[in-house]
């Protein structure tokens, strides 16, 4: 393999590391953070305990995540430096600028007030306490904001001229008012409220399943984190949606790539599944519905779809000769891997919540079902490595789009070896480390007890 595929896998294996906790870390501080509300505002004694103890256990998960998402992200800081330094010279002026008010205005505030309510409890007034838990949420999902403006801007490019071979910023309103900002930034919080929320059920379906002694708390708190869940699903299909709309205009060839549509047509359909052939740039056999991607882009039975051909030619007309197209397979089968997950989650969380308010006590008797449950947990960490790899991979061949192809933005000084190395150092070292914090988290959520007030009672 070349530089060039060696540094977009180790960039894509490092980032998909990283972007295991990211969405557990954006989702759960505003659970926690409505948790410690609630904590804060209920009149109810018997229930405030619990909360406590509920707050101080999803606290320490949250910890985990959090330790493995700072020490995973801070090399992808080291990637555009190391192994795509011309893209770091091009882009400089413009990407810099969103990562230091990341830094600046995000991970502080997020880090520090952190600090502060771990070590806070019982030192700090109850309102105060729950203000550091919403200021760690702010500084969380900020920074996926400030992220997001540098990555919308590869993806879209606003505010800019080209000055001496490099982009320079010339208008910062525009580039973090990008209406690409507004599409990527919605979908990422809410996919962190559903991730999160999925990760809550299952603890929560285990923990009544095998933990007697905090079946109440659990049993309890099943119903809020089955709404959240809920909510996190349907804000990611909705503005998941709506992005998808929006990409009709702003990046048509991705769009086109994602449903294997090589020719223009009038209504679109929607291929349920196919046998690409990207060689022969055709679909050697496919199941489709008629009309239906002109349905989902524009809310009617019709409408036209530029076809892969097409945006072929009219990209090479702009921009010179050469492959413009992305890899229609991977961004195909992508697509459908996260809508599959996602959809199962939705299930899921319909049944556990109308289980839980309706009838709560059916719960325990399919205890096998919900000791099953943790196999399913990586439902919604493949639909984001799938969205992640269908949001950067269908920008292809582009790094920053229309400006420097991502053939062009590799340090030119690299040799395979050098990069094959660190790739497989890098892989080696996170693999040990996921594999630490995953026991770690395991052994906080099977040594840690939460009794209600209810049960204490009952035991008594």
């Amino acid at each position: 393999m070349d530089v060039v595929s060696l540094s977009r896998w180790q960039f894509a294996i490092t980032t998909v590391y990283h972007f295991l906790f990211v969405p557990v870390t954006l989702g759960l501080t505003l659970f926690l953070a409505l948790l410690e509300t609630c904590y804060v505002t209920t009149n109810r004694s018997h229930w405030k305990d619990s909360c406590r103890q509920l707050i101080k256990f999803f606290g320490n998960i949250f910890l985990i995540n959090f330790a493995m998402g700072v020490v995973t992200g801070i090399v992808q800081e080291f990637h555009f430096g190391m192994n795509w330094s011309e893209y770091s010279r091009f882009m400089g002026d413009i990407f810099g600028a969103p990562l230091a008010m990341e830094a600046l205005t995000a991970f502080f505030l997020e880090s520090t007030f952190l600090g502060i309510w771990v070590f806070g409890w019982d030192k700090l007034p109850e309102k105060l306490h729950c203000a550091c838990i919403w200021l760690v949420a702010i500084g969380s999902n900020l920074s996926s904001f400030w992220i997001l403006v540098a990555n919308s801007f590869m993806q879209h490019p606003v505010g800019y001229s080209i000055e001496n071979g490099r982009a320079v910023m010339t208008d910062f309103t525009a580039l973090i008012t990008n209406p690409y900002v507004i599409g990527e930034l919605s979908h990422t919080i809410f996919s962190g409220i559903a991730t999160a929320g999925f990760l809550l059920l299952v603890i929560c379906a285990w923990k009544i399943a095998r933990d007697y002694a905090s079946r109440n708390a659990f049993m309890k708190i099943l119903k809020g984190v089955s709404i959240y869940l809920f909510i996190g699903i349907m804000g990611t299909m909705g503005t998941g949606h709506m992005h998808t709309q929006y990409l009709a205009e702003a990046q048509p060839m991705k769009l086109s790539s994602m449903e294997a549509l090589w020719e223009t047509e009038n209504p679109a359909p929607f291929a349920v599944v196919a046998d690409i052939n990207q060689d022969a740039r055709k679909n050697d056999m496919e199941i489709k519905i008629p009309g239906m991607f002109s349905f989902m882009l524009y809310n009617k039975p019709e409408g036209a779809v530029q076809g892969i051909n097409q945006l072929q030619k009219a990209a090479e007309a702009q921009y010179g000769p050469g492959n413009y197209t992305p890899d229609v397979s991977g961004l195909f089968w992508s697509f459908r891997l996260m809508i599959a997950c996602g959809s199962a989650m939705a299930g899921i969380a319909f049944i556990f919540g109308g289980i839980s308010f309706v009838k709560p006590e059916l719960l325990v008797r399919f205890k096998c079902i919900l000791a099953a449950m943790p196999l399913l947990l990586p439902l919604p960490f493949l639909s984001n490595s799938a969205g992640w790899f269908i949001a950067e991979a269908g920008r292809q061949p582009w790094i920053v789009v229309g400006l420097q192809k991502t053939a062009d933005a590799v340090s030119p000084n690299l040799t395979p070896g050098n990069v094959l190395l660190t790739m497989t150092g890098f892989t080696l070292i996170y693999l040990i480390l996921a594999v630490a914090a995953f026991y770690a988290a395991c052994r906080v959520i099977r040594t840690t007890t939460v009794q209600s007030a209810d049960q204490e009672r009952g035991n008594l």
